[in-house]
């Protein structure tokens, strides 16, 4: 309900704001296809749907908690038979649900270019859907921490974190391309996530090994940031 209240309103008032997600991740795929070397673009591809689903995730836990608690949204919610956990989960959702049309398109693309069948694209879900809960866990804990600051401030460093994590590291470009230095995409949830991917499409060799490997330290990092936020969360102010 919480995530349905916070992505219909929204999407109701403004229907272009799937096609706008869609193009900010799309943007990339374009410079790619011009000046990028042939069988580049399905490494931008990935990247398109793996910066969909972690920059409106990251965007939504810091944006959308800091700006409830400024104008007494999130008081009256919690307030309410909601537990925070329940708050919480819904509004990582809401945007969840707003970026569905983008990864189908994405997905579909993929699927015509001969990448995805069944079990690639259920590996492929899996590993967004991993994307989705890390950066939504990193989003709430910097909302959880500087919960004084200002929703703009917010806005800025959310901004900026997710541009940081979505372009700078491997996410549209392969991993391989940073040779010695190609274990710090493991570290980032982001770029870990679409090495995954590559992986499962036959895009990126790897063990077995470093596949458990990546999914253990993938699955760390969120549940690490989900400990701190729930460890430090006020969902009243005092």
């Amino acid at each position: 309900m919480i995530a349905w209240m916070k992505s219909y309103p929204d999407f109701k008032r403004n229907p272009l704001v799937l096609i706008v997600i869609a193009l900010i991740s799309a943007i990339p795929l374009f410079f790619m296809a011009i000046f990028a070397a042939e069988g580049m673009l399905i490494h931008g591809l990935i990247g398109a749907m793996v910066s969909t689903i972690s920059f409106i995730g990251v965007s939504a836990a810091i944006q959308d908690i800091s700006w409830d608690r400024y104008v007494k949204i999130r008081e009256m919610i919690v307030a309410m038979p909601v537990h925070p956990a329940s708050y919480a989960m819904g509004t990582a959702l809401a945007p969840f649900l707003l970026s569905l049309p983008s990864l189908v398109f994405f997905g579909a693309i993929a699927s015509l270019w001969g990448f995805l069948n069944v079990t690639t694209t259920i590996w492929t879900i899996v590993s967004l859907v991993m994307a989705w809960a890390a950066m939504s866990a990193i989003g709430f804990i910097i909302s959880t921490y500087l919960y004084k600051a200002s929703p703009w401030l917010l806005n800025n460093i959310s901004n900026l974190l997710g541009l940081g994590l979505i372009f700078i590291p491997p996410v549209y470009y392969p991993e391989t391309l940073l040779g010695g230095l190609s274990w710090i995409s493991v570290i980032l949830p982001t770029s870990n996530v679409a090495g995954l991917i590559r992986y499962y499409l036959g895009l990126l060799p790897l063990t077995p090994e470093t596949v458990i490997v990546r999914w253990l330290i993938l699955i760390a990092t969120t549940v690490t940031f989900v400990v701190l936020t729930s460890l430090k969360a006020k969902w009243r102010e005092t």
